[in-house]
């Protein structure tokens, strides 16, 4: 199988999620002459080009022809006129790899009219770091070799997730809208340090930290969330005092309504 280091890839939108993937693509081993980037912005590209080495166009059709790999970082009201531009410029058994937030992989299929292998691919802001968590579902055309490729090309930026595509609202609501609620929790938690004497900078160091720190114990231990925080709640001790509170304003119960309202709003506007 081939890697896609060996592929010739052209993004489309080269804004910041766009940006980040290039990026990441390059930083993995992505020879930069085999990308090209696309977008109406001509800062957005002039940045892209300086930063990554990359090719740049303003031509969507100059852009996709000979392609293996054409990645939608478009916005998803721009996307019937875009894809019925590019259809005709596309290389046979092209992927079409779409991060187009609500568009489903049908609605892509219908709107290219040939039957291009079709993945579709949420990630969320932390691509910007090299963090991301994706989720992917594959369209009617998509065989497992291309939903690995599509893996490769999205884990330059993070880990990865397989779902069904009925799955990608709940997806939107916990991976891509949680960043918004972590940046909450640890301002909230630096406002707790300040409140009880830490200077600001202080607190948000040691609260951003923390955080880090705990997400990555429980991405490498195995263990279960539960687990961990019973390691660390001692009896009679401060953290299971703080642990009470949270459970008094009803801590579990917030996020939890969180991810569903978010989840709720991501079906409403993908109607």
């Amino acid at each position: 199988m081939n890697t896609i280091q060996n592929m010739r890839i052209a993004v489309i939108g080269a804004g910041n999620m766009g940006g980040a993937l290039i990026g990441g693509l390059v930083e993995s081993g992505t020879p930069p002459a085999n990308l090209i980037a696309s977008d109406v912005v001509a800062a957005a590209l002039e940045s892209t080009a300086r930063q990554w080495g990359v090719e740049t166009t303003q031509d969507n059709l100059a852009a996709v022809q000979g392609r293996d790999i054409v990645l939608l970082a478009i916005k998803p009201q721009v996307a019937p006129e875009t894809l019925a531009h590019i259809a005709p410029a596309l290389k046979p058994g092209c992927l079409i790899l779409s991060i187009m937030a609500g568009v489903r992989t049908a609605a892509i299929e219908s709107t290219l009219g040939q039957p291009f292998p079709v993945v579709r691919a949420m990630p969320n802001l932390m691509a910007q770091v090299r963090s991301a968590a994706s989720a992917l579902c594959p369209g009617r055309h998509a065989t497992a070799e291309h939903l690995e490729t599509a893996r490769q090309v999205l884990g330059a930026v993070g880990s990865t997730v397989v779902v069904e595509e009925k799955q990608m609202d709940a997806v939107t609501g916990l991976s891509g809208s949680g960043p918004g609620y972590i940046f909450v929790l640890i301002d909230a938690l630096a406002d707790g340090g300040v409140k009880m004497g830490l200077p600001k900078p202080v607190a948000l160091q040691l609260a951003a930290q923390t955080v880090l720190g705990a997400a990555r114990m429980a991405m490498e231990s195995g263990e279960h969330p539960a687990a961990l925080k019973d390691r660390v709640t001692s009896p009679g001790g401060t953290t299971i005092a703080g642990l009470h509170a949270l459970e008094q304003k009803g801590f579990r119960d917030a996020l939890m309504s969180a991810v569903e309202a978010a989840t709720k709003r991501s079906m409403e506007l993908g109607n």
